[in-house]
């Protein structure tokens, strides 16, 4: 089985978050970068332990970035990646994105498309869904159980008020949610092997851009908390009308 994980980079959750050029770049000095940790933890690490069930299956690597992704894809070869491919491009158009994915998949034959169910930093939430349109392969989202039987996947999701269960033919697209597997730490050996092994670059197909940033803005600071006397119910009636509804 051949497995091609998405992997994008994300500031640290630690890190100030602040905007550059009249608030229309993103301030990135001092930044540290990490792997989603949705791409990592759920969607990379699911497909390592199909891996680990089936010695033939082989795991590539994809993002789309800049050199100064190749960090991040180096530690995804290190926790269990067997090669990884960078296209060498910085978009925040998520068509583009998924687009430039589409293309080198068509030429690979995945049998298992992976990506986590969103990015921390963008939150679009709809890589997975554009590759699997742009494929024309079947897309499941949210996705917390995976089992591969045969040509079939069996997957598993939350909805409101539960769980569903899907069964369907490989192959696929996934978005992976919380409860796909746990993190791992790279190990020393996982480190050194990840200094040879193969990290192609690829220069981007011609697919145009969608959407561009006009402008970021940083959310407002909380507000205090306002106690309002267990007695005061005009006062609380009118908080709730004149502040709540507002936010």
């Amino acid at each position: 089985m051949k497995i091609l994980v998405c992997l994008s980079k994300s500031p640290d959750t630690t890190s100030k978050i602040a905007f550059k050029d009249n608030n229309t770049l993103f301030e990135d000095a001092g930044v540290q970068w990490i792997i989603n940790p949705y791409d990592e933890w759920y969607a990379l690490v699911r497909a390592i332990e199909l891996k680990e069930k089936d010695v033939s299956t082989t795991i590539h690597l994809i993002t789309v970035g800049n050199a100064d992704c190749d960090a991040i894809i180096r530690k995804a070869l290190a926790i269990g990646g067997d090669e990884a491919i960078r296209i060498n491009v910085q978009n925040n158009d998520s068509y583009y994105i998924a687009a430039q994915i589409a293309e080198v998949a068509k030429q690979n034959n995945y049998d298992l498309i992976l990506t986590g169910k969103e990015s921390i930093d963008y939150n679009t939430s709809s890589i997975g869904g554009t590759i699997a349109e742009l494929l024309d392969m079947p897309f499941i989202s949210l996705a917390t159980k995976l089992v591969i039987e045969g040509s079939n996947a069996i997957v598993t999701r939350d909805i409101e008020g539960g769980e569903e269960t899907a069964e369907v033919s490989l192959p696929l697209v996934l978005s992976c949610a919380k409860g796909m597997a746990e993190q791992r730490i790279p190990n020393m050996r996982g480190i050194m092997a990840a200094r040879t092994k193969p990290l192609k670059v690829l220069e981007p197909a011609a697919i145009e851009t969608f959407t561009s940033v006009v402008n970021y803005e940083v959310k407002p600071a909380k507000t205090s908390v306002k106690l309002i006397a267990a007695d005061n119910v005009a006062e609380l009636a009118r908080l709730l009308h004149e502040e709540v509804k507002a936010f």
